[in-house]
């Protein structure tokens, strides 16, 4: 019994010892994959490299293989388009002062238009309070009270009059006037350098054009008072002249032959300018010659009248006529003043100035591009008569109605 247990656990051991083998042989026992060859890239030829490197324009060599190839130096702007470069990277420094210019001069402006309401209101209320001292200081009292009385009204009389004066020397309303003009001018700049930059290819000329502009606009409206600021009455009414002088050359056409100019649009500029010179720039000269006179007698008027008036203040008491002379000229002084600088005559000088130095300048391109007998100096003359009828508020149409009209007219006076 005890040997029928000993060959059964024989058995049984060496049974789970075959079956566990077999396990172990079914777990690791993996077939074989089929081997794949993958090809390796070939690394391309030198001279293949060479000519893909050379056609890209590198300039820089880095070794390969015993090799050299080039790569873009990106320290370095390609030659071709360097003054190009150079002329843009000028053109907009220079749109960066313009809009500055614009801020500062928009900024002055408002200013000035505030001083002139602040200063005429302030010695508006001084003179009608001293006439009004003086008015009560003639009704009755005596002592110290008439004392008080008077030497208020003087000073204050004298005040005005010392205001008025400083006032009237540098007409507020003008100063802001030639502000508002500056302004306008100057984003007109900042608007042709910006198409300059979005059209064309910017050069040289447009860079030295562009700072000519700036340095005359800076010339015809200064910003300081002291020393720069604009005669505000001059001996002789002058237009204004904000542009350079014309160059000797300009941009060059690519357009072939005449660059759309004809002898038609030639004769038709000629009859413009002389419309120019007879009607509307001899016009506004003619205005701005009488509201100039205007202007100078409200303004030397105005310190007059407070002057008389702080004399007969300081009178009062002595008889009736002091009083009656220091109340009636203050209250002219109040009356002339509110005209001049309420009414803006100082304002209305200085558009009259602009006015006229809009048609000079008009006059004065037509001639230069008449002048330059290369037509390829010229601008387009098609773009040349539309820029111009533009400016004069006209039609195309119109405009040669108006060249015809005014030469048949000159022919009629001939005759």
């Amino acid at each position: 019994m005890h040997g029928f247990f000993a060959s059964f656990k024989s058995l049984s051991s060496s049974s789970r010892a075959s079956s566990s083998s077999k396990r172990i042989n079914a777990a690791i026992s993996v077939p074989k994959l089929p081997r794949i060859r993958f090809p390796v890239p070939k690394t391309p030829s030198t001279k293949l490299v060479e000519d893909l490197i050379l056609r890209n324009g590198y300039t820089k060599t880095i070794p390969i293989e015993k090799s050299t190839v080039t790569l873009p130096r990106i320290d370095k702007e390609p030659s071709v388009n360097s003054s190009t470069s150079k002329a843009t990277a000028k053109l907009y420094a220079i749109l960066e002062a313009v809009a500055d210019r614009v801020e500062m001069h928009q900024n002055m402006g408002e200013q000035r238009d505030n001083w002139n309401k602040l200063l005429l209101n302030s010695i508006n209320m001084i003179t009608l309070t001293a006439a009004t001292m003086a008015g009560i200081a003639a009704t009755g009292g005596a002592g110290a009270p008439l004392l008080a009385l008077k030497l208020s009204s003087t000073l204050l009389f004298a005040a005005a009059t010392g205001m008025l004066f400083i006032m009237n020397k540098i007409q507020p309303s003008q100063l802001a006037e030639e502000q508002r003009n500056a302004t306008k001018l100057f984003r007109q700049l900042q608007r042709q350098i910006q198409t300059i930059l979005a059209l064309q290819d910017p050069t040289e000329l447009d860079v030295r054009n562009a700072m000519d502009k700036v340095l005359a606009l800076d010339k015809a409206y200064p910003l300081p008072l002291l020393g720069k600021m604009i005669e505000k009455f001059p001996a002789k009414f002058e237009p204004a002249l904000w542009w350079p002088k014309p160059h000797d050359f300009q941009r060059k056409s690519k357009r072939p032959g005449k660059n759309r100019w004809s002898e038609e649009l030639e004769m038709e500029m000629r009859e413009v300018i002389e419309v120019i010179k007879g009607k509307d720039t001899e016009d506004y000269m003619r205005l701005g010659n009488l509201v100039l006179k205007i202007n100078k007698i409200l303004a030397i008027s105005g310190p007059l009248l407070t002057g008389i008036a702080a004399a007969g203040s300081a009178f009062v008491g002595n008889g009736s006529w002091a009083a009656i002379v220091a109340v009636a000229a203050g209250a002219l002084a109040t009356t002339v003043n509110t005209f001049e600088h309420a009414g803006q005559v100082g304002m209305v000088v200085e558009m009259y100035r602009n006015c006229a130095g809009f048609f000079s300048l008009m006059e004065e391109s037509i001639e230069s591009s008449l002048e330059e007998t290369d037509f390829d100096r010229r601008e387009d003359g098609q773009m040349f008569e539309m820029k111009m009828a533009l400016q004069l508020g006209r039609s195309l149409s119109e405009l040669r109605d108006l060249a015809q009209k005014s030469s048949s007219s000159r022919i009629d006076g001939s005759k």
